[in-house]
């Protein structure tokens, strides 16, 4: 094949044409303005019938929005919006304007959508009032997926949202088309007791949900608790996860109140909401009397005891569909991951069982008591990590995997005080001059690669990362000659 012919196919496939699908996902196309875009814009006028148009990986300009809004005013047929992670790098004061070109093309060209992605765009509640118009309009009265994950939305943003998809299901009744919504996702918005207290009113209302996803959000039991009310009147709920939350004893037994009216759900994800002894029973009851075609249970890192994760082991018994149950890392013990492991095997249900770790809660544990001393914050707990694993106790992951886990927990938590955090860890590594004197750590190599390894995730604030970064990297290069000339 030549050259020419080589170019002519990649120009082609560049933009994906799938039945009545126009892509541009992942190409990480950059667009500032109406000329980047013309070629798109010609595409998305060409297209006839046009029902799905994803963006997603690329970054959208202001200019390059309203140019892109243009070519839509007249796709009536559009369907489905996959525009996830298309602000990459843009200013949060140029969303709210891009998304409000947007919405009001969809608005114009009378389009009824059915799923609506904007998932990993960190918009915050701006981001939100851009296209809270659209939410509330007829375009929107057929929506059944609604994609919000990791937008950054917070208290506010949940709040805006929680009261256009109410007023969106109130004029959609009263239009004889009630807005019939399936799929919720909003993971990792800060969204808190208030905003997860306003979207569990609206929930109650809508009632037609089937999954719910709404993990990481700093949830505790007052907005745990309206969620579970609203979740009764979603008769048709199939999956359920809100990981990462925080029930408590009241949170968890009013959701085990709610499972038991709940007779479709197949996957329920508690897992690190700290449900407790008390709540992981009052789940086991809801388990005897319901939950007839329950797949999946996830407890695991919940705090709960041996005698009750049997108890829940117990209530499994009779779900045939049952293909895992999840209780790793709760206060087991080696004996009691044994006695779980013997229960579930006597009911035939070793399968199910998920791996279980018993020295994983002895290591959180051991963690925790640093954290309730008043100087947790001039003590580094990676470097604990790294030192327990070093002090001759086996783990079969690597150290950053159990630092990953504890820090996007505490950098979620409302009492967590990052700066101090950063600034007592900079001052233990030897990197700023400290006020007060303190027993100082020895710093090792691994602790440094652990460190080095955390401020590369995506729970680490990026403001301070970078910072960390710049020290980090020069220790760690200083670090790598020395064991070049120890070596």
């Amino acid at each position: 094949m030549a050259s020419e012919d080589i170019a002519q196919l990649t120009e082609a496939l560049a933009s994906t044409h799938v039945g009545e699908e126009l892509s541009y996902k992942g190409q990480g196309l950059k667009l500032d303005n109406k000329q980047s875009v013309e070629k798109m814009v010609r595409e998305i006028e060409e297209f006839s019938g046009l029902k799905a148009l994803r963006l997603e990986g690329n970054t959208i300009g202001v200019e390059a929005a309203q140019a892109i809004a243009k070519a839509l005013d007249s796709k009536k047929e559009l369907e489905r919006c996959y525009w996830s992670d298309m602000f990459t790098g843009r200013l949060r004061s140029e969303i709210p304007p891009s998304l409000k070109s947007l919405s009001s093309a969809l608005m114009t060209s009378g389009a009824q959508i059915t799923e609506l992605d904007l998932s990993d765009n960190a918009f915050g509640p701006d981001g939100v009032k851009g296209i809270e118009t659209l939410l509330r309009s007829p375009v929107c009265y057929t929506l059944r997926e609604l994609r919000l994950n990791n937008c950054g939305m917070g208290i506010e943003g949940g709040m805006i949202l929680a009261s256009a998809l109410s007023e969106c299901y109130q004029q959609s009744r009263a239009a004889g088309f009630p807005l019939k919504l399936k799929v919720f996702v909003a993971g990792r918005n800060r969204l808190e007791n208030d905003g997860a207290t306003s979207l569990a009113h609206a929930f109650k209302s809508i009632g037609s949900l089937e999954m719910v996803h709404m993990p990481q959000n700093g949830i505790n039991y007052p907005g745990i608790t309206a969620l579970a009310t609203a979740f009764q009147h979603n008769p048709n709920l199939r999956v359920l996860n809100l990981n990462d939350n925080t029930f408590t004893k009241r949170g968890a037994v009013a959701m085990a109140q709610a499972l038991r009216d709940l007779r479709n759900v197949q996957v329920i994800n508690f897992g690190d909401c700290l449900v407790r002894s008390e709540g992981a029973i009052a789940i086991a009851a809801a388990l005897r009397e319901g939950l007839p075609v329950l797949r999946e249970l996830n407890l695991s890192f919940g705090e709960i005891s041996e005698a009750a994760a049997l108890v829940v082991a117990k209530a499994v018994r009779d779900k045939v569909e049952l293909v895992k149950l999840d209780l790793n890392g709760n206060c087991l013990g080696e004996d009691g991951c044994e006695a779980l492991k013997e229960a579930m095997e006597s009911m035939n249900l070793g399968g199910v069982l998920a791996s279980l770790r018993y020295w994983f809660f002895a290591f959180v544990f051991f963690l925790k008591q640093e954290t309730k001393s008043k100087c947790f914050m001039a003590n580094v707990f990676p470097m604990k990590i790294v030192s327990f694993t070093l002090n001759g106790i086996e783990t079969p992951l690597p150290p950053s995997c159990y630092t990953d886990t504890l820090l996007r927990k505490a950098f979620s938590s409302l009492h967590f005080q990052i700066n101090i955090f950063i600034t007592s860890l900079m001052v233990n590594l030897g990197l700023l001059k400290g006020e007060v004197k303190f027993k100082k750590v020895s710093v090792l190599p691994g602790h440094l690669i652990v460190l080095e390894h955390c401020v590369g995730q995506d729970y680490f604030p990026v403001d301070q990362a970078d910072v960390l970064e710049a020290f980090l990297s020069r220790l760690v290069h200083v670090f790598g000659e020395l064991l070049t000339l120890i070596y």
